[in-house]
């Protein structure tokens, strides 16, 4: 899915905002360094922070007409947490019901062990050519690389990720992935990669080229592949949602069909699908549904289903008591939509599969000297564990991070220093009091080169506020303390 383009005048020519997703290995992303390049390019921040704020607001109207909501809420995070306190028995049970289906079920401990068992499937049938519908495990297991080193083209059917495939760009969000592109930017990319016209950024306009390009690719697909919102132990199926109908042409114009699962999609029964399906569109989109949620149980006639369960580090965070409650996580992006610090920063800075709040938690989990820097990208505000639809504790678990990288030594010198001065003025009431006068006094008197300078990082991107006359503490000496 992808959300209409702005409709900015801003020319195709004008800085595109671009993330820092490939770093070398061994090095850290640097969250900062990718988000002032994005605040670079006004057009694009205005455009990126209203659309998504826009996006929370119908999020919150959709929520006020469910008398419900916190019910459902609190009724889909203990369904999630009942599935992954018993995953190993529901894995067991969604493989069998799977088998009896007809279907062929395939496991993989790792990304790289997701990439061989596909690319063996695809390679078995002499497939050449795989269409693919959104998904976010194939993005974070490097499938379409990979598949591309072996000679296998992948064509992304969704609007966005197919924006985002053309122009060499990881997708910026988990819902809308090109959301981060003004229209002018998305009628370059056509000109370049479809022979559209670059200067017609009509919006059907657009769709309808990617439309004409892309369906014959699909027509002459050798497989298809989609990934699952939902997995359902009790009949071995599982639900694709979309907006665009491309999981359905995926997985059913070719006779194959492969379906990419994290284990963690798991539900008991189909009864519980209702209450996911409620609060996923509505907390996503701000949409009641979303219009196509396609039903798969079995392969089609004369064709092939296979259904590959990834667990890429899964049964590891479901071991960590700080963090396990991310793996209820539904993919809906409505603690990104929220989320002040991803808004004004776009998604490809955080240089990861998974941006924004969620991001913040996850990431670190795959590597943490690699992410270290990023659960310090958050203001802290709760508003990402309050419109959370599964109730994850967000910002609880982004605070848990810090501690345990300070703990593992992940901070870097500079950092290091800071919390350890920092920690030594808080601890002393008088030692903070000394300092607050002084930073007063600094503040008001100091030329600006040397209050603004790239040691002072708060500095960079806005003014330091004006210090008032007195503290609080010298408020309350004077209004509340004891008299002589």
């Amino acid at each position: 899915m992808i959300a209409q383009p702005s409709s900015s005048t801003s020319t195709a020519h004008e800085a595109q905002p671009r993330g820092a997703h490939r770093v070398r290995e061994g090095q850290r992303i640097n969250h900062a360094e990718a988000a002032e390049r994005f605040l670079q390019a006004p057009a694009h921040l205005a455009f990126h922070d209203h659309r998504l704020w826009e996006l929370r607001q119908k999020r919150d109207a959709e929520m006020q007409q469910i008398d419900e909501w916190e019910e459902l809420r609190a009724l889909a995070s203990a369904i999630k947490e009942h599935t992954l306190g018993r995953l190993d028995e529901y894995l067991e049970q969604f493989e069998a019901a799977a088998l009896a289906n007809g279907a062929q079920v395939h496991w993989a401990a790792d990304a790289a062990e997701h990439n061989r068992v596909v690319q063996g499937i695809l390679q078995d049938h002499g497939a050449r050519q795989l269409i693919k519908s959104k998904s976010m495990l194939t993005e974070e297991c490097g499938l379409r690389d990979h598949l591309k080193a072996a000679g296998i083209e992948v064509i992304e059917t969704d609007l966005g990720e197919r924006i985002q495939q053309l122009d060499n760009e990881d997708p910026s969000h988990v819902v809308v992935p090109a959301v981060h592109k003004l229209r002018t930017d998305v009628a370059r990319v056509f000109a370049e990669h479809l022979g559209s016209d670059p200067e017609n950024a009509d919006p059907h306009y657009l769709a309808e080229c990617q439309r004409e390009a892309t369906r014959p690719l699909i027509l002459e697909a050798d497989a298809g592949m989609t990934g699952a919102n939902y997995a359902i132990a009790e009949t071995g199926g599982f639900v694709v949602c979309t907006n665009e109908g491309n999981a359905d042409l995926s997985a059913n114009v070719p006779g194959l069909h492969i379906a990419s699962i994290g284990i963690e999609k798991l539900i008991p029964r189909t009864e519980h699908l209702g209450v996911f399906v409620r609060l996923l569109s509505r907390s996503a989109l701000g949409s009641p549904i979303t219009q196509y949620t396609s039903h798969f149980r079995a392969p089609r006639q004369g064709g092939e289903l296979h259904i590959v369960l990834v667990d890429n580090g899964r049964s590891a965070r479901l071991g960590m008591e700080a963090f396990w409650p991310s793996l209820k996580c539904i993919r809906c992006g409505a603690c990104m939509n929220t989320c002040p610090v991803y808004r004004r920063s776009g998604g490809l800075s955080y240089g990861a599969t998974y941006s924004g709040p969620i991001g913040l938690v996850l990431d670190p989990t795959f590597d943490r000297h690699k992410y270290s820097n990023l659960p310090f990208a958050s203001t802290m505000n709760g508003s990402c564990a309050n419109v959370c639809p599964v109730k994850i504790n967000l910002h609880e678990q982004i605070f848990n991070w810090r501690k345990v990288l300070a703990r593992e030594n992940e901070l870097g010198t500079g950092k290091n220093l800071a919390m350890a001065s920092a920690g030594q003025i808080l601890s002393s009431p008088a030692l903070f009091r000394a300092t607050l006068a002084t930073l007063s006094l600094a503040i008001k008197h100091l030329p600006h080169f040397a209050l603004y300078n790239r040691l002072n990082a708060w500095g960079q991107g806005r003014d330091i506020p004006e210090s008032p006359p007195y503290s609080f503490y010298q408020w309350y000496q004077r209004n509340r303390g004891e008299q002589p």
